[in-house]
């Protein structure tokens, strides 16, 4: 199995990434938010989760190892398959996560693609008990590779949890002005990247000043 790659971003897709590890290009899926801190060319460690079917292996990808244990403890609900556990780790920080299990709060799970009223209910009921964590000294050491490519970068860290505190204050805002830039034909990883970029400028902004600003990052881009 594998459990980890590192390598070159050789591509990035709406839902995906290919990875040239020496030369060999690995297909991985990946949620919006990881794939939204990455950019073709970084150099970048995944932890992988590798899913064996009788007729495909499939890989997926994340920056780091809390987002990975959320990711295999929602895909033990029943309902919930491996899209719809990206889906929801691209709707939802794992604060977020954590946040609505504890609140019981199935209205923050149904934000996410895939994930109607009766499975979003059966979440967090599965949910409730489950306390997910890992060592905060893997947590840390995970993103700083996936962010700086193993260089330590204390900038590119500082933006990270700027955007991390940018979504937790107020994540449907966020999801709107995501959903909205989809709906006017932007990719979906775009706009991920475009609308954080302007919550980060401007936390307090609503969700149509976030879309007009997201929009403005796309000229300039």
């Amino acid at each position: 199995m594998i459990a980890k790659l590192k390598g070159l971003v050789d591509a990035i897709g709406e839902d995906h990434l290919i990875l040239d590890v020496n030369g060999v290009g690995y297909l991985v899926f990946a949620s919006a938010k990881t794939l939204g801190r990455l950019s073709v060319d970084q150099a970048v460690s995944l932890l992988i989760e590798t899913v064996v079917r009788e007729d495909s292996i499939t890989l997926f990808g994340f920056a780091d190892a809390l987002e990975k244990e959320w990711f295999n403890t929602l895909t033990k609900v029943q309902g919930v398959g491996a899209k719809v556990g990206l889906n929801i780790l691209s709707a939802l920080s794992t604060s977020q996560l954590r946040q609505a299990v504890a609140a019981q709060d199935k209205n923050m799970f149904a934000m996410a693609s895939g994930v109607g009223p009766k499975l979003a209910a059966r979440i967090v009921t599965e949910l409730k008990d489950k306390i997910v964590s890992v060592p905060t000294a893997i947590v840390a050491k995970d993103i700083n590779e996936a962010l700086a490519g193993e260089i330590n970068n204390d900038e590119e860290v500082k933006n990270f949890e700027d955007n991390l505190a940018a979504r937790d204050d107020d994540p449907s805002k966020i999801e709107d002005a995501i959903s909205a830039l989809v709906n006017l034909g932007y990719q979906r990883i775009d706009a991920y990247k475009a609308v954080n970029q302007a919550a980060i400028k401007k936390p307090d902004a609503d969700m149509g000043e976030l879309i007009k600003l997201a929009l403005k990052e796309f000229i300039k881009g």
